[in-house]
């Protein structure tokens, strides 16, 4: 997950930069350092995206024609 990815998958859930601090239980500032590219800890970024893809965000890893996010779709109860 990098910096944009962050961000879009926040934006499309709706998140401000508050709600994913508080789900992923780290600071404001933290979650800003990432969207702006900053070099953070690979334990705190991998813990960012578990609760992204918690969330139901898939991301898109770079293939060279570039990368992105995916929402998934929501899971229906068996009938």
């Amino acid at each position: 997950m990098n910096a944009i990815q962050c961000k879009l998958a926040r934006i499309a859930l709706g998140w401000g930069v508050r709600e994913l601090a508080q789900a992923a239980n780290v600071s404001t500032q933290t979650i800003s350092r990432l969207e702006r590219g900053e070099q953070l800890r690979n334990g705190t970024v991998d813990g960012i995206r578990q609760v992204l893809e918690d969330a139901g965000i898939e991301f898109i890893l770079e293939d060279g024609d570039g990368y992105g996010i995916r929402i998934k779709k929501p899971q229906l109860p068996p009938s």
